[in-house]
């Protein structure tokens, strides 16, 4: 699964855009220097239900920002991503690949 293809179904599942739920993180703290992924994982759980492997797609975004490295960028392999900014603000917004 894409990085992108993690933060859609984020959205499907929570109702929420990764873009409020970064905004939320922050409210909370969580994108301080020094949190822990760990921390963001639980918040992340106990408050929307979500799994690591979605949970650490997020917790990339609120540590990092939008951009992901290059590596599977227009490759064919499973975690493939057609460009190496991903797109916070909903799938209803999302331009056309």
């Amino acid at each position: 699964m894409s990085f992108q293809a993690y933060l859609d179904t984020i959205e499907k599942k929570t109702g929420l855009t990764p873009r409020q739920l970064v905004g939320i993180a922050c409210e909370k703290g969580l994108d301080r220097t020094g949190v822990k992924a760990g921390e963001i994982l639980v918040w992340l759980k106990e408050d929307y239900g979500l799994g690591r492997g979605h949970g650490m797609a997020l917790v990339h975004v609120i540590q990092k920002g939008p951009t992901i490295g290059t590596k599977h960028v227009g490759s064919d392999g499973t975690h493939r991503d057609e460009t190496e900014t991903l797109w916070l603000d909903g799938i209803a917004t999302k331009p056309a690949d």
